[in-house]
């Protein structure tokens, strides 16, 4: 507004008013004027105050009334002075509070300042194997609880984790995970207890990422779960990571006890490189390469360092199926036993770009090896070596990754959403030193050799719920002789198996 603006709009009043009446009277017009004046000065009043962001005050308003504004002015304000310590009241409390989640993810709750925090967790795997064409072996297609474990997690003192893993699925209960993490920061944790070895990059996936029910030829010749001391970190926004452990030391594809079999322990490590995991460029991100290893010198002859007699009853390596196929078994009734140096080495990469995934890895496990009991008795250092590589492809488009896969839309069928689709497929090989045979070894009925190819369709349904479906061929060099039991019966004909799972993780 414009008092000058005003002031003309009111003399142009002024004029049409005098036009209207005539000829008015000198002392009329002068009151007029001296009235509109007034009320021009009261106008610019107003505007000046209006423009100056105050309030103006407001003529014929009485003592009283301006009392009754203040009061009401005032309880207003004491009202939101009120409201305030309210809500600092209830974000002090809510700061104290304890707290509590629960979704797709498990069940947790933790102090308020987060130093104390426990988590319950759990992977429930039912698998069906179905053998076709495999020689009248009987008890091998069944319907089988692959894993049950519930899993309890936390923090205490803010620094210092756990983890407590059962496993209810085999014919008793076992433990599989149990140790305590001191985290100073990400680049130095201290871990003890019982876990997995740094070793092979297949078998560090987490059990409910695997792309296939069972892991490869390669994880025959690493070692599982150990009890250890292993110094871990990240560096460099995660760009290398790190583990340098001494453990119990156990065979080839073993869990541990908790005892050892010897005095001497083993010194295993891991260095991984994922450079560009920082980068602005996708198309790197994903990339990862390293190499493990492992050396102990075993003090005296045991069985217990020799691959696990999974499949069958003496030590060995077992199939894409879980069915031995090559075993340490020489005639004459003599005892095999691992005796002396024992080293792995394990060169690893991966690759994971938008849907596309790809994991590869070689494993050397030299082991020194006696024959006892009857003669001829002898020693020697078996060079077994084993290789895979693994491809994957999300066909709804979520991106590939190493651990869990989130399907974008989670199965809602009356929405149209069906979840998340991922083909896999794999080859791997394993070879036995040829020194293993006839001494160590029967070459009538175990292999020297295994050859597998794989493939599958994975349905992630939601974060939680998952169903697998593959099928896997597996050919060998070696056996096949007469026997009714393993490793004979298995290598007589190819492996050709069936696999199902469905799974719930949380």
């Amino acid at each position: 507004m414009n008092s000058y603006w005003l002031f003309g709009a009111v003399i142009i009043l002024v004029l049409q008013s005098s036009i209207s009446t005539g000829e008015a009277q000198d002392a009329n017009t002068l009151e007029i004027i001296k009235q509109l004046q007034k009320r021009i000065d009261d106008l610019e009043k107003k505007v000046k105050s209006l423009e100056a962001g105050k309030p103006a005050e407001t003529p014929g308003i009485d003592t009283p009334s301006k009392q009754r504004i203040e009061a009401l002015d005032q309880k207003v304000k004491i009202l939101e002075r009120n409201r305030e310590l309210e809500i600092e009241a209830a974000e002090a409390k809510a700061k104290e509070a304890p707290h509590i989640k629960l979704g797709a993810e498990g069940f947790s709750f933790a102090s308020a300042d987060r130093n104390f925090a426990i988590g319950l967790k759990g992977v429930l795997q039912v698998d069906s194997r179905t053998f076709l064409d495999d020689g009248g072996i009987a008890g091998n297609d069944s319907i089988l609880l692959r894993r049950a474990r519930p899993v309890l997690e936390g923090t205490v003192y803010r620094d210092f984790d756990f983890l407590f893993v059962p496993d209810f699925a085999g014919s008793s209960p076992q433990i599989f995970d149990a140790y305590v993490n001191y985290r100073y920061n990400p680049a130095l944790q201290l871990r003890a207890g019982k876990f997995k070895s740094p070793i092979g990059l297949e078998q560090l996936m987490a059990d409910r990422d695997t792309f296939f029910n069972e892991r490869s030829l390669v994880t025959a010749l690493v070692p599982n779960r150990d009890l250890g001391i292993d110094l871990h970190g990240e560096l460099f926004e995660s760009a290398i990571s790190y583990d340098a452990g001494i453990f119990n030391g156990i065979g080839d594809g073993r869990n541990s006890s908790n005892f050892d079999f010897d005095d001497n322990k083993a010194f295993e490590g891991r260095l991984f490189f994922q450079p560009f995991k920082a980068t602005a460029n996708q198309a790197l991100q994903g990339v990862g390469f390293g190499v493990a290893g492992s050396y102990e010198n075993m003090q005296g002859n045991s069985a217990t360092g020799l691959p696990a007699s999974t499949g069958g009853t003496l030590p060995g390596f077992v199939t894409d199926g879980q069915q031995q196929f090559f075993a340490y078994n020489p005639g004459s009734n003599a005892v095999v036993t691992a005796s002396g140096e024992h080293w792995r080495l394990s060169p690893q990469a991966y690759y994971y770009w938008g849907p596309f995934g790809f994991l590869a890895e070689y494993i050397i496990s030299n082991q020194k090896v006696s024959r006892s009991v009857t003669g001829p008795f002898a020693s020697a250092s078996l060079d077994n070596r084993a290789w895979e590589i693994t491809g994957s492809w999300v066909l709804t488009g979520e991106d590939a990754t190493y651990k869990t896969l989130i399907p974008l839309r989670p199965f809602k069928p009356n929405q149209g959403d069906w979840g998340a689709f991922q083909l896999v497929a794999r080859y791997a090989e394993l070879d036995v030193d040829n020194d293993a045979f006839p001494l160590f070894s029967n070459p009538g009925t175990s292999a020297s050799s295994a050859h597998a190819f794989s493939v599958g369709l994975n349905w992630f349904l939601n974060r939680n719920i998952l169903v697998k479906t593959s099928f896997s061929h597996t050919d060998f060099s070696g056996g096949g002789g007469s026997g009714s039991t393993a490793p004979a019966a298995v290598t007589r004909q190819d492996e050709n198996v069936f696999f199902t799972r469905i799974q719930l993780a949380f």
